[in-house]
């Protein structure tokens, strides 16, 4: 009895934990099949480049250069969290030598590294009263030929608050492009349903006054999803748009991996927690469903999975599998368990790849949690110098 007591739990617990994901996946699907259209008019306003660093000396003379190639000639705000390397002086010895890449330049140099959010609510009060539209770009990205002109496009739509872009990673291990695709999806349904809380800062816009340093949190990443949150908090669509792309490195190492999406679940896992408050807001509408599934996802799912693995573990070792019911869930652990480990080692294959995506989102997740839990901030991260060090060859 008490054996079957702990399958009813385990299997409660695996209900609560994936439905969310079928639930999400299935609904973004449908979603999805009404994107919004890019306007073909360009709206008229002026830009600014809003680029933050940190040590990024072998790569910011690439970075600067494929800016410029862009067709639309925008201003460009550099803000440096007081790099340690020469990256200024390869910056301001570019800039020099080439004046005409942009229609103005300037440079702000912090006197201490406080985090990219700092970096960017700095940047934000310095551009407080500007018009036009604001393009964040990581400087390890690479945007798409003609991207600033179809940014500029889409704010000719007065509904678009914020605009993102897909990704194309080099260097992909195992899952990470399953995992990339489910999330390019589930990003552009939510677009097409109301607006996406996350966008990623490797190409991120908005319009200028829609998001004020106050909207940030310093103490936090996923800067980027903040903005993205912010703006449609404010009354503006905020969307990812699959046409418009960059592409960036990946870590080449499976931890170098996990330790970046751990990086990235705490700062949205936090943000989900600290607008709680919206999650069954009317006024807020389809957006209040989105956020609320999102958390259920990102804090509830992975702890109601994690609690279940351990009511699994204890059922095995405590009870024989001597009936239909432990027999089955015994098989279906098994199908969870290879899925998990076979993936997490870059070894997936087709009939485990979704699952296997999953449980490893669901482990990074529960690990972000942890590591909150602990009261350790990941907002001050140590640099991927594989990363610098694959693009500054190419």
């Amino acid at each position: 009895m008490a054996g079957e007591w702990l399958a009813y739990g385990e299997i409660s617990l695996a209900a609560i934990g994936l439905a969310p994901f079928a639930l999400h996946r299935l609904s973004c699907g449908q979603w999805s099949k009404q994107q919004i259209e890019c306007p073909e008019e360009m709206s008229g306003m002026d830009m600014t480049i809003l680029l933050p660093v940190w040590n990024e000396s072998l790569i910011i003379e690439t970075k600067l250069s494929n800016l410029a190639k862009q067709d639309f000639k925008a201003k460009l705000l550099l803000i440096d969290s007081a790099s340690t390397d020469d990256t200024l002086q390869k910056a301001r010895t570019w800039l020099e030598d080439f004046p005409n890449a942009f229609e103005s330049s300037n440079i702000i140099a912090m006197p201490e590294r406080l985090g990219k959010t700092t970096a960017v609510m700095t940047a934000l009060d310095a551009l407080e009263g500007d018009d036009g539209i604001i393009v964040m770009t990581d400087a390890d990205a690479t945007m798409m030929p003609g991207a600033m002109s179809r940014i500029n496009q889409w704010f000719s739509n007065p509904q678009i608050g914020a605009v993102g872009g897909t990704p194309q990673r080099l260097g992909e291990l195992g899952n990470e492009k399953s995992h990339r695709d489910i999330y390019t999806l589930l990003r552009v349904g939510e677009s097409s349903y109301d607006s996406t809380p996350f966008l990623e800062g490797s190409v991120i816009a908005w319009r200028a006054g829609a998001v004020s340093s106050s909207d940030l949190y310093a103490k936090a990443n996923a800067d980027d999803a903040q903005i993205s949150t912010a703006v449609r908090l404010g009354g503006l669509r905020s969307i990812q748009d699959p046409e418009l792309t960059f592409t960036d490195q990946m870590p080449l190492t499976s931890k170098g991996q996990r330790r970046q999406k751990v990086r990235r679940a705490q700062g949205l896992i936090r943000l989900l927690s600290r607008k709680r408050k919206f999650w069954f807001s009317r006024r807020q509408g389809r957006f209040s469903k989105i956020l609320r599934r999102n958390a259920w996802m990102h804090i509830l799912s992975p702890l109601a999975i994690t609690v279940g693995a351990a009511l699994a573990l204890l059922r095995n070792i405590t009870f024989s599998s001597n009936s239909n019911l432990m027999y089955s869930l015994s098989v279906i652990e098994f199908y969870c368990l290879a899925s998990w480990l076979l993936t997490r080692a870059n070894k997936s294959f087709w009939g485990i790849k979704t699952a296997g995506t999953i449980l490893c989102g669901i482990e990074n997740l529960f690990v972000a949690i942890m590591t909150t839990g602990r009261g350790k901030s990941l907002h001050m991260w140590d640099q991927h110098v594989d990363v610098r060090e694959t693009l500054s060859k190419k």
